[in-house]
């Protein structure tokens, strides 16, 4: 074990990000089944931008560490764990913990990175990859030929579904602002600004007959756009309520109107799919399987990286002292990508 210690990031409660702490502790020890981690590159989600404030529907109690994903190099594993491992690069999803020089992981939650991706690449593709990969291939399921709609076109999320769905030969629609059209356009996606733009009526234009799929991060009113502009046997993907970022009141009501709109469109017999999609739905009554499912899907990904078919967009790499900075930055709506927080730095 490296004899230095722990640096991490604590969310003391709702605070600006100049409220952000930093808190340095010994490095634990693993357990059995576990293993360290010397985190070489974490992010800043939008999942982030909610725990900011309050607002993600099932954030621990403050104060705590945040941080979604994680990647990093072995350092030592504990009893019951392949030696092998140590010294290899894994990703981890965690939800939380992830702003840290340091982390303790179940050894079954940590996914090998291939060789020749880079720590910051491999980090703008866990949680973003995990969820466009899971919505497309495991929720839409679009024939080749179809076209979809993808909301936030050059968000995290919205970059690499935007190609992955491009690689398994779909039509694009991508809402964003005009800033980023251009770089959608190269992508061989169709924009749409959200802001000037009736989004609605302009999909309609593009796509008479309806759409294949919606993937609705949003949520708010946009979910029943959205659900509206399905074709016969299409599907929507909710995956959040962005626009009540700021809002004040019940963090979980956003979340439980929506599952409420899906499952009230799930009982009509209109032969149209809606799902609310939960990166983690799964993992309490299946760990296992959930497990196996989550390397797979994300090996995946990081195949798609290998192959050009994705790119690993990285908007900024801050050191992980200067998260204040980084949150802003992501907050700012102005750049394209993940922000990185490199530990090490």
């Amino acid at each position: 074990m490296e004899n230095r210690k722990l640096v991490e990031v604590v969310l003391p409660g709702t605070v600006e990000p100049e409220g952000l702490q930093l808190r340095h502790r010994d490095v634990p020890l693993p357990g059995a089944g576990q293993i360290v981690v010397r985190v070489e590159a974490t992010g800043v989600s939008f999942a982030e931008q909610q725990m900011r404030r309050g607002r993600y529907y099932d954030q621990p109690p403050f104060p705590f560490v945040p941080g979604y994903d994680l990647v990093g190099t072995v350092l030592t594993a504990g009893a019951g764990v392949s030696p092998g491992l140590a010294g290899k690069r894994v990703a981890a999803l965690v939800k939380v913990g992830g702003w840290a020089s340091h982390v303790v992981l179940d050894a079954a939650d940590a996914v090998e990175v291939p060789a020749g991706i880079g720590a910051a690449e491999a980090e703008t593709l866990v949680v973003n990859g995990i969820t466009a990969w899971q919505m497309l291939h495991r929720r839409a399921r679009v024939r080749s030929g179809g076209t979809v709609l993808v909301h936030g076109a050059n968000g995290g999320v919205g970059t690499v579904l935007v190609q992955l769905a491009r690689a398994a030969d779909l039509k694009v629609i991508g809402t964003a602002s005009a800033r980023h059209h251009e770089a959608l356009r190269e992508l061989g996606v169709t924009p749409v600004d959200y802001r000037t733009e009736n989004i609605p009526a302009r999909v309609r234009e593009l796509a008479p007959g309806g759409v294949d799929a919606v993937f609705d991060h949003l949520g708010g009113r946009s979910v029943t756009d959205s659900w509206r502009l399905l074709a016969p046997g299409g599907t929507l993907v909710a995956y959040g309520s962005a626009t009540t970022r700021d809002d004040s009141g019940s963090k979980q009501w956003p979340v439980l109107k929506i599952l409420g709109r899906v499952w009230w469109w799930n009982a009509l017999p209109n032969g149209r799919r809606a799902y609310f999609f939960n990166v983690w739905a799964g993992r309490a009554l299946a760990k296992d399987r959930f497990r196996s499912r989550l390397r797979t899907d994300l090996t995946q990904v990081f195949h798609a990286l290998q192959r050009g078919e994705v790119t690993a967009r990285i908007a900024a790499r801050l050191p992980l002292t200067e998260v204040a900075e980084a949150m802003r930055l992501a907050e700012s709506g102005t750049v394209t990508g993940k922000v990185v927080l490199i530990p090490g730095a």
